[in-house]
C-alpha cells in the first residue's frame, strides 16, 4: 500500500484559484504572487512572460528549489531562452504552464515534499 501525504493540509497549499485570485489555506492573494511551502512573496510585479529575467525572480533565489512552475494566467506564454538557461545553471528546473496547470502541478509536487515554487502572473 502507497500513502501519500495530503498537500491541501499544508500550509501554503493551493485550495482554489481563478483568473482574479488565489485562495491558501490562511489567505488569499489577489494579484501576482511567488509561493513555496513556507514563503510567500505577494505583491510580485513581474514583466510580461515574453521579457522575463532572472531579475523578476529576485526574491526566490535565495531559497533552496528543484523546480519553479511559472504559471502565465489563462494560456501557456514561453518567457525567453535564457531565463531557462539561468535557472539550469543554478541548478534549478523551470516548468511554464498555465495557472491551472501551474496550482495543480505545485500541490502535486508540495505534497511528494519536494523544493517547489509557483510563480502566478494573474
Amino acid at each position: 500500500m502507497q500513502l501519500t501525504r495530503d498537500s491541501a493540509t499544508e500550509a501554503n497549499a493551493i485550495l482554489a484559484y481563478t483568473n482574479e485570485e488565489v485562495r491558501l489555506r490562511n489567505r488569499v492573494l489577489r494579484g501576482s504572487a511567488i509561493i513555496t511551502r513556507d514563503t510567500i512573496i505577494d505583491g510580485w510585479r513581474p514583466a510580461a512572460p515574453e521579457a522575463l529575467t532572472l531579475q523578476d525572480f529576485e526574491g526566490l533565489l535565495t531559497h533552496s528549489l528543484d523546480v519553479v512552475l511559472l504559471g502565465t494566467g489563462d494560456r501557456q506564454r514561453m518567457p525567453p531562452p535564457a531565463l531557462h538557461v539561468a535557472f539550469a545553471s543554478r541548478g534549478i528546473g523551470l516548468e511554464v504552464m498555465d495557472n491551472r496547470a501551474a496550482c495543480r502541478t505545485y500541490n502535486v509536487l508540495l505534497g511528494e515534499f519536494r523544493d517547489v515554487a509557483v510563480a502566478l502572473i494573474l
